[in-house]
């Protein structure tokens, strides 16, 4: 066999006339790769066929940046700006220390530069909060005794800090959004209070008119230890 095969048949062509050439003979080029061939083959010729694995190429995932836009775009995802912290720092969470101050037991001192208020008790110790204060210009400092006490009280904003603060209403009901927050203690016949406050994160810091802001729960925890006539020391 020699890359062909010519079969022969019963057919028989008829005779050439005169002139006339006889066709050439039949000849069928064999499918080399059936079976009944691939035996015909010597041993050492077979190869087998190793399947052909095809590679699955993942193309990257593409969004696009507007649904209306023809085009695909990758979105790049913008870093997230961190906000700032609305805790209090801990340095100035509650806790009792001890104290060798001169004031007796039931005294209020407020350290305004330290942003800590104590409350003297009977055995050397201080139950200690933190306080935010006056900002620059509201300082202040002296002695008064508290003269009333007040839970979520109103607030009625003074007619110089309306008038630096047009925003601010003429009256504000008690309540979790009233900056004077669960307690107040008044302080004199001052208009500076002793109070919570709806912002927390302020705690540590010279933000207010000269009022001693304190947590909600730490406020309302002061407010059942203290009674009016307190001693309140400011300095």
């Amino acid at each position: 066999m020699a890359g062909a095969m010519i079969l022969s048949t019963s057919f028989v062509a008829p005779s050439a006339s005169a002139g006339q050439v006889a066709p050439p003979p039949l000849v069928l080029s064999p499918n080399l790769t059936e079976p009944w061939l691939l035996q015909l083959q010597p041993r050492g010729t077979r190869r087998a066929t190793a399947p052909v694995q095809r590679r699955q190429v993942q193309q990257p995932q593409v969004r696009r940046a507007n649904w209306w836009s023809p085009r695909q775009q990758p979105v790049r995802q913008q870093p997230r700006k961190q906000r700032p912290s609305r805790q209090v720092a801990p340095q100035f969470l509650p806790t009792v220390v001890d104290y060798h101050g001169k004031h007796k037991p039931g005294t209020i001192v407020i350290d305004t530069n330290a942003r800590y208020l104590y409350l003297v008790q009977n055995d050397g110790t201080a139950r200690r909060y933190g306080v935010g204060v006056g900002k620059p210009g509201f300082e202040w400092a002296g002695t008064h005794k508290i003269t009333r006490k007040a839970e979520w009280p109103d607030w009625r904003p003074p007619a110089a800090m309306r008038k630096r603060r047009p925003d601010l209403p003429v009256f504000m009901a008690g309540g979790p959004d009233n900056p004077l927050g669960a307690r107040a203690l008044y302080l004199g016949s001052t208009l500076y209070r002793i109070h919570g406050s709806n912002q927390p994160w302020t705690i540590g810091h010279a933000v207010s008119s000269g009022c001693i802001r304190m947590r909600n729960e730490d406020v309302m925890d002061l407010y059942e230890r203290v009674r009016v006539g307190t001693r309140v020391i400011v300095m």
